[in-house]
């Protein structure tokens, strides 16, 4: 057999002991960051995807270096390596989660994802490039999200149901509580509802309901504060937030 440094399919129990460790300390200082946010991936999670991956690659590469010269094999390194990518794909979708009107988990998954690439790279010796996706990692979900959630994520929309029985009345009031709370409206109309009299059983009365959606700044995002607010008003019967 040739040596190591001629053998492309050759190697060392030291150098797999290296790049397992390596597979090892950038999967777990993704995972680190995913724990410290409480995400469903966590520190061992990612470890061990890391892990795997760079254990698979590693078996892609030099397991089958006794097969080389068979006449009749084929080696393909990436086979193996392929795999893994779909195989993460479905432990990624079992981290989303789809509540109401919103989806979580993708951020998760995406990670995971991506720390299965980082062990193949490290399987296959790429060393520069997998510790630059970590650090590249590490800032896209620490400092990415704190400038995300500060600059883009900022505003929140909410829907806001308010029934009156005198809306002319509610709408001058209602005007200047939103524009004092720098909240844009950006959908609103109003539909006439039948509500029973509560003195009079047999008399129906038509009341006003206002639908609108809003978008509230960060400082005032807490909606159970301005339906606080809305209850105070003269002429509102009700107040519903979405």
């Amino acid at each position: 057999m040739l040596s190591a440094t001629h053998n492309p399919w050759f190697i060392s129990e030291l150098d797999i002991l290296i790049r397992l460790s390596t597979a090892l300390l950038l999967g777990g200082l993704i995972g680190l960051e995913r724990e410290q946010s409480n995400h469903a991936a966590g520190l061992r999670t990612n470890i061990l995807v890391c892990l795997g991956a760079c254990l698979l690659m590693l078996l892609s590469i030099y397991g089958f270096s006794d097969f080389v010269k068979e006449a009749n094999v084929r080696v393909d390194p990436a086979r193996l390596a392929a795999a893994v990518i779909t195989g993460v794909g479905f432990l990624g979708a079992g981290t989303i989660l789809f509540t109401g009107k919103s989806i979580t988990g993708l951020t998760t998954a995406a990670s995971l994802w991506v720390v299965a690439a980082i062990g193949l790279a490290v399987g296959a010796g790429f060393y520069f490039a997998s510790a630059s996706v970590t650090v590249m990692v590490l800032l896209t979900l620490w400092l990415f999200n704190k400038l995300e959630k500060r600059y883009i994520k900022g505003k929140k929309e909410f829907i806001i149901k308010v029934q009156s029985s005198d809306i002319s009345l509610l709408m001058s009031k209602l005007t200047g509580m939103l524009n004092d709370r720098n909240i844009t409206v950006r959908k609103m109309h109003l539909e006439d509802v039948e509500e029973d009299d509560d003195r009079n059983a047999e008399t129906v009365r038509t009341e006003t309901r206002l639908i609108m959606h809003i978008t509230m700044p960060n400082r005032h995002n807490n909606s159970m504060t301005l339906i606080d607010d809305l209850k105070k008003l003269e002429g509102i019967r009700w107040v519903s937030s979405e």
